[in-house]
Parts: C-alpha cells; structure tokens; sequence
C-alpha cells in the first residue's frame, strides 16, 4: 500500500469517526449542554477552607401506577418501600448520626389515599419526605393550578405531609416536572402546555424545582450543574434555559428556584469502546452507582456562588419500576451509601449530610443569606418540616 492510499484510508476512517460522533452528540442532545460541560472541566476551584460540606439528596419519581399495572400491583410496589426501605438504612448514618433520607415525589394524578397513607407511615420513622410530582400533556394555566390546588389541599388536609407557610396559608412544596418537559421545554410541546409554568408553580406555593438534569431528553438545559434562580417569559417555553446563579450575599430573584443533580460524560463507560455514555445522577440497576460514579457527584462541585465548601449531590430514580427495586432497596444502593461514608465523613477532609428536598433547599437559603458553619444545622431554615413531623424530635438520630 503506497503512502498516499494509506493517508487517504486513515482520513476517510477519521471522517467516518467524526460523523459517528457528531451524528452522536445530536441525536442524544449532548450539543445543548456540551460547552458548559468543557467549560467545567476547565473552570478554576475556588480552594476552600476546612472540610468539604456533601449534601447527599435522594429524590424519586414515585409512581405507583407505572404502566397501568393491576391495582394489586400497585399495592405491592408501595408495601416493598415501606417494609425494606428502614431495613437498607438502619446500618448507614451520616456526620449527625441520620438515616439516608428518601424523598417521594409523587404524582398528582395518581392520587389514591391508601399509597400515600403508607409513605406517610415511612417518612414518619425519618426515613423520606413527600413532594409533588405531575404529568400532563396540552394543558392550561387554569387546569392546572385547579390540579395542583386540589392535590395539595389533600396532601395537607388528609395526609399533613406537607407544611403550610404561615403568611399565605398556602401548603409549601418541591416539585418535578413528569417526562422531563418542565415549562413546556420540549421542542415538540409534548408533555405540558403552559409556558408559564415556572410562575404558576411559585405562585401556587413550590418553592423549587427538582427535574433536572434529564439529558439525554430534549428538555435538557444549556445550563448543568447549577443551582439558579429562572425568570419565566410567559409567552414563550424553556424559560430555565438559562438564569442567575445563587449566591452568597445575592438577594434571591426570578420566579423559580432550579435545583439540578449532576450532569457529565462517564469516560470510563463508553459505547463501542469509544463514545462516553451520559451520566445524569440516574440510580438503577443499569446504570448501577459505582464508587467513581459517587466520586464523578460529587466532583461536580455544585454549590452557592461563594461558598464552595458546601456541595449538593442530588441524584434520582423511580423507584416503582419493578426492573430496578432490588438495585435501590438492595445491595447495589447499599454499597453506595457505604461509600459515601467511609469516603465522605471522615470529619476531616469531608463531612456528609443526608437532606431531603426540603432540606437542601434550605440549606441553599442559609448559604445565601451568608449563614457559616455546619450546614446540618440549617435543614429547616426557611420551609418547616412537613405538619406530621413538626411537634416530633428527630427520632431516626442515633
């Protein structure tokens, strides 16, 4: 073979490798967000002083009713939390002494009293807090505060899981968005209607949004790994595209807080040896959350602008798809807690926090009001723990 063949074969091979790639990024939307990703790896850490601060939050599309299963089915997937979920726990603790702790986002339009009669039985040990959870397609601005209003009236008047704020009398919660497409974000408007959902939701009493990341959906942002503050245009969708990031010392603004998971390529996971698979903090069988998935969490380095030495790891899952429960409720979940002891509380290098939704949103608010020391200590900051559990003491504390 001449020199010049062997070149012309190694750049048609480069140029079939460059299609493959790019070809690749569009199909699973990893151009929206790539450039914040490379500016990641690359942006200067800003040293910090002392042990490094990981608030560990656990959230769950809980949805019982997953594929339209047989009523029995349902019942069965909820008794599988409440019995095994404090059986995994009760050999884990972090630096003040609690139970990893479970956050149940659950569906609004599956509603059935019984489910959440148990979940309220599970979080009452300290084991999980609730939140709300929606699916919708083609919806109004009207419909849906009708739903969410009645959702939240039960969840408060029947359940007491959610706590009311004192000045509006309006019940406070997180949210996350079904099928990914918060603010009708999806380039084909599938799965909301209400391009102004981000004011609807705080107007309605959320306090922050939980959805994201979702790559490789369309609904992904151009922003990862960030927590920040969205202002909605409310004539046109995706309004959390982009927004200010929380800040110590920086007055709170827009219409929505947006609390994202990490987001990043898993080079040491690769498609045909080659192409890097996503990792969007989704625990489940497959992906299963191996130690340097843990580490690649926390090394994303999420935090309040200003004050780096507290980093929030919140991960997700659904935990009702029945391919993936003996992952979460078993060994796979379990190892994972370990790990996150045995190299993240060593109280000297690093300190972790298990927090619900709840609780690292206050934790955020304590950092932006310039609060220091353990962030332990601001869980019930701003939003009070939920009415069932405000007049108990913290009995799942060693």
């Amino acid at each position: 073979m001449s020199i010049v063949l062997a070149i012309f074969l190694g750049c048609l091979v480069a140029a079939g490798l460059l299609v493959v790639l790019v070809t690749d990024l569009r199909r699973r939307h990893i151009h929206q967000w790539l450039g914040a990703y490379l500016r990641s790896r690359v942006r200067w850490r800003t040293p910090t002083v002392g042990p490094v601060h990981v608030m560990f939050c656990f959230v769950d599309h809980f949805e019982p009713q997953w594929k339209r299963v047989p009523y029995a089915q349902e019942r069965a997937r909820v008794e599988r939390w409440r019995q095994d979920y404090p059986r995994l726990c009760q050999q884990h603790r972090d630096a003040d002494g609690r139970f990893p702790i479970h956050t149940f986002f659950y569906p609004a339009e599956e509603y059935r009293p019984e489910h959440l009669d148990d979940l309220v039985e599970l979080c009452r040990g300290g084991y999980g807090e609730i939140e709300i959870h929606l699916h919708h397609h083609d919806d109004t601005d009207a419909n849906m505060r009708a739903t969410l209003r009645t959702f939240t009236r039960q969840l408060v008047e029947r359940h007491h899981c959610l706590p009311v704020d004192p000045v509006t009398q309006k019940a406070s919660w997180a949210f996350i968005h079904g099928n990914w497409a918060l603010d009708n974000a999806r380039p084909d408007g599938w799965f909301c209607g209400v391009n102004n959902e981000l004011q609807l939701l705080r107007e309605e009493g959320c306090y922050a949004d939980f959805t994201l990341p979702c790559a490789p959906d369309p609904s992904q942002t151009s922003t990862i790994n960030s927590i920040y503050y969205a202002t909605d245009d409310v004539n046109a969708p995706r309004s959390h595209d982009k927004g200010v990031h929380v800040a110590v010392g920086r007055a709170s603004s827009g219409d929505l807080m947006i609390v994202q998971g990490p987001l990043g390529l898993n080079w040491r996971s690769r498609k045909f040896g080659l192409l890097p698979r996503i990792d969007s903090g989704d625990v489940r069988t497959h992906p299963a959350p191996t130690e340097n998935r843990v580490d690649a969490w926390v090394n994303a380095g999420i935090s309040v602008a200003g004050r780096p030495e507290w980093v929030f790891v919140k991960v997700h899952t659904h935990g009702t798809q029945d391919q993936d429960t003996d992952a979460l409720l078993g060994p796979p979940v379990d190892r994972m807690f370990s790990y996150l002891e045995r190299q993240y509380n060593d109280g000297k290098n690093f300190v972790l926090h298990y927090v619900s939704a709840r609780e690292l949103f206050n934790i955020v608010k304590a950092a932006e009001a310039g609060e220091v020391g353990d962030p332990g200590q601001y869980r019930d900051y701003q939003v009070p723990r939920p009415t069932y559990a405000q007049s108990t003491r913290d009995a799942h504390v060693a």
